[in-house]
């Protein structure tokens, strides 16, 4: 009986070897890609919450429609490359992506922030397919045994996104200028409108940057001849109900669901906290932010490097908890040392994402592209937590808000304990 697990031929096994590298290399960049604009979010959130004048809750807005772009598209995702190939689902994510960057600025000419919003969205749909194909696809191209290693290499270059977006990010888009409510009381309505709309427009030409340079990621792969991966068994009958008999399948969804929560809000508040806790400048911070992420990607080589001798399972145990001793070290300090414990926290999440992923997709034969889907639908947890830390930060203040993405850590040491199983 065939095997009905995705598979590549291997016809000619040379050139096959060939174009696994060319692939590899390709789809990998996609990570830098989506690492680099998810990572100008923590910038937005507060450049934003300028430019339109807004609320802790309301900021936290940029996270929900991103994620929850995510958590719309991740399926059609999932059943279009199903259907039609994972190089058409790159190809349909890349220009998704391109078209939100260019609506940041019709965004900003108007200020309205629904536009904001809406370029996010469509961003986010784009993230979702390359994601939902990137992951999987990554998995498949070599040896099973090694595909938790194949996918932490891939991520690194996610890491390096991560650590380039907010030095960028905080270089060309946010300004330095922090006004106190009264001065911004004390302006003019023509001073007041000129100086918002010198905040919004910031935003335009690195948009616009990011937009060609993901058009130019497009052109490279339509040119290119990548590996047919598809089924072997041409009877897939895989549905959302056999793939959710897989528990270890679930217990994953539920662990990226609220490990994808915890790392937004790590990032996403932490200028606002670094200025709460210790009065950072908000280029200070975002500096600060940036090297948080250069560690986040020695994280990835590092943890890549462990889980060759330590199971992934326990390491992602182990760095949950250390996450969750950092946290509670930041919102009980009242000085500096609470911005070095939340500093500290992208190093240890570094392997969480793809270890969860790999170890939620383990075994699913016939079910891997839908449990991916799933897996990449769970992300919506960065819709939800950051709404919640908003909530919290608005009612009292930003370092109490840090208890949510603790909280949300002890789910994700749950599952490298028990749940994997």
């Amino acid at each position: 009986m065939p095997s009905p697990t995705p598979s590549v031929s291997t016809a000619n096994p040379t050139a096959q070897a060939g174009n696994h590298k060319v692939a590899f290399a390709l789809v990998t960049s996609l990570f830098f890609l989506w690492a680099f604009v998810h990572n100008l979010e923590p910038i937005l959130i507060p450049h934003l919450k300028k430019a339109c004048q807004l609320t802790d809750l309301q900021s936290a807005l940029i996270d929900s429609a991103v994620y929850l772009g995510y958590f719309l598209m991740a399926v059609p995702a999932g059943l279009i490359m199903k259907k039609y190939g994972y190089k058409q689902g790159i190809l349909a994510g890349l220009a998704l992506y391109a078209l939100g960057a260019l609506l940041f600025v019709p965004a900003a000419n108007t200020r309205m922030y629904l536009l904001f919003l809406g370029a996010l969205f469509i961003i986010a749909s784009g993230c979702a397919f390359l994601e939902t194909a990137a992951n999987p696809y990554v998995t498949i191209l070599g040896p099973a045994n090694t595909a938790t290693t194949r996918l932490n290499l891939s991520q690194s270059f996610n890491g390096l996104g991560a650590f380039l977006a907010p030095l960028i990010g905080g270089k060309f888009i946010l300004s330095g200028i922090e006004h106190s409510e009264a001065e911004l009381a004390a302006m003019t309505p023509a001073q007041l409108d000129g100086y918002l709309q010198f905040e919004a427009d910031s935003v335009k030409l690195p948009y616009i940057i990011i937009a060609i340079v993901v058009l130019a990621v497009l052109g490279l792969f339509v040119i290119t001849r990548m590996p047919d991966v598809q089924n072997r068994e041409a009877g897939n009958t895989a549905s959302l109900r056999t793939a959710l008999r897989h528990k270890h399948l679930v217990a994953g969804i539920w662990a990226q669901f609220f490990y994808v929560g915890a790392q937004v809000c790590v990032t996403s508040f932490f200028i606002r906290f670094a200025k709460y806790t210790s009065n950072v400048p908000e280029k200070q911070a975002a500096d600060w932010l940036g090297y948080a992420m250069l560690g986040f990607l020695i994280g990835r080589f590092v943890g890549t490097f462990l889980t060759s001798f330590i199971p992934a399972n326990r390491l992602l145990t182990l760095y949950s908890l250390i996450s969750m001793a950092l946290l509670g070290v930041a919102m009980t300090v009242e000085s500096e040392l609470a911005v070095w414990a939340v500093f500290a926290v992208p190093f240890f999440q570094s392997i969480m994402f793809p270890t969860i992923f790999a170890l939620g997709i383990d075994r699913l034969e016939e079910d891997r592209e839908l449990g991916s889907s799933l897996l990449v639908m769970a992300i919506a947890g960065g819709a939800l937590f950051p709404l919640l830390m908003g909530w919290i930060s608005d009612q009292s203040n930003i370092q109490l808000a840090y208890i949510i993405p603790l909280l949300c850590f002890s789910v994700v040491a749950w599952f490298g304990w028990r749940g994997y199983k």
